[in-house]
């Protein structure tokens, strides 16, 4: 566990999240924000998992490709997913009648792969990773002169990510702290960008297979680490090196950042939908993992679901397991 001190106001740009919350409007769900108890502890859950496409990455994706103009609609876009970013601009960019490839490591989820291609977009798989996939991706997007939709290193992106915020200070009157999953640092850095304006600290969660961009912090730069296998498969992949946004947001404004194992993530995922019957996937549930592993939040909490794209045979495989 580490903690960073608050960056100044006006060190980092400072977004529309309101106009972004126009722009989404009728495209992106206002999730519930439930009360909890875990550990005698109190929280209210945003429900991200029950968002449009199972995540809350339909934010971001949408907010950017609503800034396309005419010529680059037609040229189409590409995208580098673990598999919920693709599955968001798969269908946002067959809502508009956009054309979608979608670049995807060779270890992504096959029912994330599925509903990318089910949603019309080109699925090409990539051996050698999510680095492999990311420059692959980034090559055919230069290339054709398509718009590469950034899984989180834009600033479109991340502004839409941070409408999740402005849900939650709505919903959870006097909040003082948000716990979001951490990967490539989309949704904390649109968060914590947002929760300036709230005075709510923000505490971001990495798995322990994924830690790519808190190992970053911790070395003062963006690393480059090798993909391991992990429940939380969404958080996995890299941050990018140079990193032109994430990185800084992250490392300034998020107060505190939890680690959790591999175990508690499976436990979280269970306990979500024994007690809540909330179907979450491993990336969508290091929050609560982090309650249950010990995270006392300071004051009034809310905690982000991010996802809900678990295959019904793993989540059976879980509980059961529990029950042994």
């Amino acid at each position: 566990m580490i903690s960073t001190p608050p960056l100044p106001d006006g060190a980092l740009p400072d977004l529309d999240f309101a106009a972004a919350r126009r722009r989404l409007r009728g495209i992106v769900r206002r999730t519930p924000a439930i009360e909890a108890s875990f550990g005698g502890i109190t929280v209210w859950l945003k429900l991200e998992s029950l968002q449009r496409t199972g995540s809350f990455k339909v934010r971001g994706a949408a907010n950017r490709i609503l800034t396309l103009t005419g010529s680059e609609r037609r040229r189409g876009v590409v995208a580098v997913s673990s598999g919920n970013h693709g599955r968001a601009v798969a269908e946002v960019a067959s809502r508009l009648g956009i054309a979608a490839t979608i670049f995807v490591p060779d270890w992504a989820d096959p029912l994330k792969v599925r509903a990318i291609a089910d949603a019309g977009a080109a699925v090409v798989r990539c051996k050698g990773g999510y680095d492999a996939a990311e420059a692959r991706a980034a090559a055919v997007a230069a290339e054709g002169g398509r718009t590469l939709v950034h899984p989180f290193d834009d600033l479109a992106v991340i502004e839409g990510q941070g409408t999740v915020m402005a849900e939650i200070a709505g919903d959870v009157a006097g909040v003082e702290e948000v716990i979001v999953p951490l990967s490539g640092g989309g949704l904390a850095a649109g968060v914590a960008l947002a929760a300036r304006a709230h005075g709510v600290r923000v505490v971001a969660v990495s798995a322990s297979r994924a830690p790519v961009m808190v190992r970053s912090i911790e070395a003062g730069r963006p690393l480059s680490l090798p993909d391991r296998a992990t429940i939380a498969s969404a958080l996995s992949g890299g941050i990018g090196t140079p990193n032109r946004h994430t990185f800084a947001a992250v490392r300034d404004l998020v107060a505190e950042h939890v680690v959790v194992k591999e175990r508690a993530v499976r436990d979280a995922v269970r306990t979500l939908f024994e007690r809540c019957r909330i179907v979450a996937e491993g990336g969508g549930a290091v929050g609560v993992a982090a309650l249950r592993s010990g995270h006392r939040p300071r004051g009034r909490a809310a905690v982000v679901v991010s996802g809900g794209n678990i295959d019904a045979a793993a989540l059976a495989a879980l509980v059961a397991r529990s029950r042994r």
